[in-house]
């Protein structure tokens, strides 16, 4: 039975293996018993991991076991464990171009066809990283349109993972084998229906979704780990044993759920965000699925409170630096201050933790 390191130190010996496919976590040391340690621990136990080979997937969105940039993010946490904040996630919006008129986009194009360049960006992601980043997300717009994309991938050092948000379009084989060869370690395809025509009419576009399905094929052919990325609203619930058997179909390695967030083209929506009902239901049908792995965000939230200004931080096309993607709130522009000055700033913002998302509200 293989083990796997997640973290050793005197303080804190952390290892995994696998039981019956499910994690199973063992600690050791005087840190072990820190509450934030055993939250986080907690999280992991049971889980189904994206991946198990030579190394250890959790999920897309966590560095591989074993790697420098694991060990990163495990000290990350430890020294959240002590009101030390590290902005583990940070999403880089590099273009605003895309062919989708999404329904519920969080950052809608405002017509000035904005873009980051790549000296920007990468000195973004060095600030980044020097910070204690250990996960890039490339987003958009559409980042598969970004012709540099791979010079971007490859500005990641071994100190993080690099992660791509895509809806499929403009993204072919030849660019995943580009990004892989470059560093990439996951792709996140968007979906909002297993179904084409629903999909197709919240992306507003014709053909959206075979090219999220295109999308799938093609990272997977190049050897990247894939997950199938879902915001949940009130007309999906229904369909969550759907979303998960095209997820298992199509080979992918992990399902992502998250809540939709009145905010954007749906700023004021109140009417899509889930119900008491819906949380529940949610939670029976996270109980004991069974493979691919599912990563539930609104459980994480539940657990962890939010993330936004805490371990999260989002850059848009102009610079702008919001707590989250989802929180159009800058803390200032990253193109005319260094990002560390915003990022200390950012942690005297007041919901950082808590279990009400500032967007939503309480459920």
């Amino acid at each position: 039975m293989t083990t796997y390191p997640l973290f050793s130190h005197s303080l804190l010996d952390v290892s995994a293996r696998l039981e019956g496919g499910r994690i199973k976590t063992k600690a050791r040391g005087p840190f072990s018993f820190l509450p934030k340690v055993r939250s986080s621990l907690d999280m992991v136990d049971g889980q189904i991991p994206a991946l198990a080979g030579e190394e250890l997937c959790l999920s897309t969105w966590f560095p591989p076991i074993p790697s420098r940039a694991f060990s990163r993010f495990v000290k990350s946490q430890l020294k959240a464990a002590f009101g030390i904040r590290t902005p583990d996630q940070i999403t880089i919006s590099i273009t605003e171009e895309c062919p989708n008129r999404c329904q519920h986009c969080a950052l809608p194009d405002s017509g000035r066809r904005m873009k980051l360049t790549v000296p920007q960006v990468t000195g973004l992601i060095d600030q980044a990283l020097d910070l204690g980043t250990t996960l890039v997300i490339f987003d958009g717009g559409e980042p598969a349109l970004y012709k540099e994309l791979p010079k971007l991938v490859s500005a990641v050092d071994s100190r993080a993972c690099a992660t791509l948000f895509t809806s499929g379009a403009g993204f072919s084989f030849a660019l995943a084998r580009e990004l892989k060869g470059a560093g990439l370690y996951a792709v996140n395809v968007s979906l909002d229906s297993p179904r084409p025509c629903e999909h197709d009419a919240m992306r507003g576009r014709a053909g959206a979704y075979d090219d999220a399905m295109a999308a799938v094929e093609s990272s997977l052919r190049a050897g990247l780990l894939v997950d199938l990325y879902v915001v949940l609203r009130r007309e999906n619930m229904d369909l969550l044993r759907e979303l998960h058997e095209l997820c298992r179909k199509v080979g992918a390695h992990e399902l992502t759920l998250f809540e939709v967030v009145p905010t954007g083209r749906w700023a004021g929506r109140e009417d899509v965000a889930l119900t008491r009902a819906d949380h529940a239901a949610l939670r029976r049908f996270l109980d004991g699925a069974p493979p691919p792995r599912i990563f539930s965000v609104p459980e994480a939230f539940d657990r962890m409170g939010c993330f936004a200004g805490r371990s999260w931080m989002h850059i848009t096309p102009t610079g702008e630096v919001y707590p989250c993607a989802c929180l159009p709130r800058s803390e200032g522009n990253a193109l005319d201050e260094p990002l560390k000055d915003i990022w200390r700033r950012m942690g005297r913002l007041p919901y950082g933790g808590k279990r009400a998302c500032p967007m939503r509200g309480p459920i």
